[in-house]
């Protein structure tokens, strides 16, 4: 009789040199209790060994689903032949059987015998130490775990998080210098301030002006619209600005220089973050955005937490501080927090904007699990879902009250 073992180094089969043993299955576990008494019930008969950790891998989620691999059925063909086999899966036996015509055999002493050649496997086994196959159970196991859950190590959403975190800091930097800019100028030329309303169009016009003096034979076509154009050069002749010295204007431009050079880096920073979200997340890219939807991953801490959280969590994530201070005053709880932002909540009237909210985290929820656990790459469950949140935000929102009382709710499908 022989019996199989597996182990993440690769397959095992035992010779059991007395099946008398077999009987006493009470008795058995002190047979292995040392190697020399351990030898003498079971001798290592062959020894298929893993070729790396991708066959690993394969055999083993082969294994949990009862199937035997490839590699594992040549193996057996080769060293079977006319034995009888143990097997710690009953289900794995009858598959063997079906398959290879090998009788096997699955019951407490075999599960006994398997329990024994545990403890004393690395005896066992020559040239398998335990300093070898703590490494290769650790791999194996990480991408086990892996294949469980569907985790892609490709599915980086680190990156995403430090991306909205150094996009939210740029956006701040941004507006912090556009109106330093705004000040600084404004003592020479105030009346550009409320003509000029966009931070960039302001800096790329204070960089090309310079001094107010000579708006007048400037062209501004590239960077302003013709009307606004016309308005900056009548303001600049009659401004009451004061004046101001080269040294000065030297300075303010080298600040439009860095709101400028910021500007740039944040559209490609912003095109990466679009990127990296089709790609991690996209059904959740598809239903909320790319901003929100990356500010709601890194509020969770990760996509794989996230995936953890309700649709109700996900509604108010963002503000826990209004949840907990609604709470204690018992006051009423917040209907949204960072999903507030998305385009579908932007859309609703302000007394439907909690539905539309409480609507849209549950399905937010079901994307972000779908990107999280699932295989598929695509958007096609995002898109179907804001399809839906959508039609329930164009069509009355739910059911609408002008809906006949006597009209049957079951033929309105949402």
């Amino acid at each position: 009789m022989l019996v199989l073992f597996e182990t993440p180094a690769g397959f095992a089969l035992f010779k059991v040199l007395d099946e008398g043993k077999l009987n006493k299955v009470e008795d058995l576990s002190k047979e292995f209790l040392a190697a020399d008494s351990a030898r003498k019930v079971v001798s290592l008969q062959a020894f298929s060994k893993f070729e790396n950790t991708a066959e690993a891998l394969e055999a083993a989620t082969k294994l949990l689903e009862s199937t035997p691999s490839k590699g594992l059925r040549k193996f057996l063909r080769a060293h079977c032949d006319g034995e009888t086999l143990g097997v710690a899966d009953s289900k794995l036996g009858n598959a063997i059987k079906e398959k290879l015509k090998i009788d096997c055999v699955h019951n407490n002493a075999v599960m006994e015998l398997l329990r024994g050649v545990r403890t004393q496997l690395t005896e066992l086994i020559s040239g398998l130490g335990a300093q070898d196959l703590a490494p290769m159970s650790l791999g194996l196991s990480h991408s086990l775990s892996r294949y469980k859950l569907k985790f892609s190590a490709d599915k980086v959403d680190t990156m995403i998080v430090q991306a909205i975190g150094l996009l939210d800091d740029l956006d701040k930097e941004l507006n912090t210098y556009a109106m330093r800019i705004r000040e600084w100028y404004g003592w020479h030329f105030p009346e550009l301030t409320k003509i000029i309303q966009d931070n960039i169009q302001y800096a790329k016009a204070v960089k090309l002006m310079g001094d107010r003096a000579n708006a007048a034979k400037l062209d501004f076509s590239e960077i302003l619209p013709e009307e606004v154009e016309t308005e900056v050069k009548e303001a600049a002749v009659i401004s009451m600005g004061t004046e101001i010295n080269d040294l000065d204007l030297i300075n303010i431009k080298e600040l439009c220089d860095q709101v400028l050079n910021l500007a740039e880096y944040r559209a490609q920073l912003y095109d990466y973050l679009k990127s990296r979200m089709n790609t991690v997340a996209p059904n959740l890219t598809a239903l909320v955005g790319e901003l929100v939807g990356a500010r709601l991953i890194a509020h969770g801490g990760s996509l794989l937490n996230l995936a953890k959280q309700p649709g109700s969590t996900v509604q108010i994530l963002g503000a826990e501080k209004a949840l907990f201070r609604a709470l204690k005053t018992k006051h009423s709880t917040p209907k949204y927090g960072l999903i507030y932002h998305a385009s579908l909540v932007g859309q609703a009237a302000p007394k439907h904007k909690g539905k539309i909210s409480r609507s849209l985290a549950a399905k937010a929820a079901l994307a972000i699990r779908c990107d999280a656990l699932g295989d598929d790459q695509d958007n096609s469950m995002g898109l179907e879902n804001r399809a839906k949140v959508n039609y329930k935000l164009v069509f009355g929102l739910f059911f609408p009250s002008s809906l006949p009382i006597n009209k049957c709710l079951t033929c309105y499908t949402f």
